[in-house]
């Protein structure tokens, strides 16, 4: 077997690759589009496919650096944390405690179901429970991270099964979001209810193909293009001090002993910045006379529009990385129990969040959205439920609800709750 090994800037430049190329399929394909398939998906599925050929016909193995890959999803999140006004996320407070609510309920399914199916199939419980909720609400990371426990429990191999699993439920997360929120949204929302409301505040458009043709409706601003890069720089240079910043406060949680995502101290600490900087104020230059400025809020410092188009840079170069690095090889190995598992995963929670999870959630045009996350993180991660959700605002419209109630959900509530039902089952077992 030959060995490729990308270090992390040649990774970063077939990441961006994928995500051009994949931009352009979305533009020239019809079921990508109408399915609101991301692109960083369709892009990236077809560098991995090339891996897997390489791997399969003249074994040859790609690894990719991970690097940057990171800084990308660090630098999506912070932004993520600037759009957390207390205010509005006061509004989603219902929301956000029956979202809890159904992901404890799917976690609990996403554990259930596959202990029936190896329980008719007459194989190990344990592969059930290392393709139930270890690998899909928890992803590659809990997949890791449990993989010593089952292995210790006599699952050989747990490991490669929960990564393969994992890759599997990233790819259906991505894949069926859009599509089912496009058919809630063609067959069961009313004209009225796709209008935007009084309470949302649409700072920005949150699609992730930002150099596509606008949604019809979306207001165009005009600039000079020094202002429009003085614009750029501020918001990036917000998201990078942040960053920076953020890490140390990540430190500090990990002196607690207790796990938390790597971007978690960042996106905690922008939402700090976002709901405490408008209690501060500074003497606005009237651009005559310094002394005759007026004194006004200091969030005015802080150009949201900006910092979620940065973001959603960042969001889309993360996907496109992450979507090069998948294994496709690792699925070979899955034997038929196995597939019949995850093939179960997805048809569960296609069909959970269409006729359990819409109704709850509302039957409007948020629940839409956020059932589109739902089957992004619940069969992969948080990153993939955001740009479900995007490709489907990009369509439509934007709203402000799912993207705070999302992140939140998977920084704070998703792997605990994962953690302890996971242990809960393994203790019955």
């Amino acid at each position: 077997m030959t060995s490729i090994e990308l270090d992390m800037i040649q990774t970063a430049g077939i990441g961006a690759l994928a995500l051009i190329v994949g931009m352009v399929l979305t533009r020239k394909v019809d079921f990508l589009q109408k399915f609101c398939v991301p692109s960083p998906v369709s892009g990236g599925i077809i560098f991995s496919l090339i891996t897997l050929i390489l791997y399969g016909w003249f074994d040859v193995e790609v690894s990719f650096d991970g690097t940057l890959k990171d800084v990308f999803m660090l630098a999506f999140f912070t932004s993520v944390g600037f759009q957390s006004d207390l205010k509005v996320l006061k509004q989603g407070g219902k929301l956000l405690a029956i979202m809890l609510t159904l992901l404890a309920v799917i976690i609990a399914l996403q554990n259930l179901m596959p202990m029936g199916i190896t329980r008719l199939m007459g194989v190990d419980p344990l592969i059930g429970m290392a393709a139930g909720s270890i690998s899909m609400t928890g992803g590659h990371g809990t997949a890791g991270g449990f993989a010593s426990v089952l292995e210790g429990m006599g699952l050989h191999g747990a490991g490669t099964i929960g990564m393969a699993a994992a890759t599997f439920g990233l790819i259906a997360g991505s894949m069926i979001g859009g599509p089912l929120a496009e058919r809630i949204v063609r067959t069961k929302l009313t004209h009225e209810q796709m209008q935007p409301q009084d309470e949302e505040i649409d700072p920005a458009m949150a699609g992730i193909e930002s150099d596509e043709a606008s949604p019809t409706g979306r207001t165009k601003r005009i600039s000079t293009n020094e202002q429009e890069f003085q614009q750029y720089a501020k918001a990036s240079y917000c998201i990078i001090l942040v960053m920076g910043a953020g890490t140390i406060l990540s430190w500090l949680f990990a002196k607690t002993g207790i796990t938390f995502p790597t971007y978690f101290g960042a996106l905690i600490l922008a939402a700090i910045v976002r709901n405490t900087i408008g209690f501060f104020r500074y003497k606005e230059d009237d651009g005559e006379n310094r002394s005759s400025g007026k004194w006004v809020k200091a969030d005015k410092l802080l150009d949201m529009e900006r910092i979620i188009s940065v973001g959603n840079i960042c969001l889309s170069l993360f996907l496109g990385m992450a979507m090069i690095s998948l294994k496709l090889w690792e699925l070979q190995n899955l034997a038929l129990p196995l597939i019949v598992i995850l093939v179960s995963q997805v048809l569960m929670m296609a069909l959970f969040a269409y006729f359990v999870a819409f109704p709850l959630l509302g039957r409007d045009y948020d629940a839409a959205v956020l059932c589109a996350g739902m089957c992004g993180f619940g069969l992969g991660a948080t990153p993939n439920a955001m740009a479900n959700m995007s490709a489907v605002c990009y369509k439509y419209r934007y709203t402000v609800k799912p993207f705070l109630i999302v992140p939140i959900i998977g920084a704070m509530f998703a792997d605990l709750i994962n953690t302890g039902i996971i242990s809960l089952f393994l203790n019955l077992l």
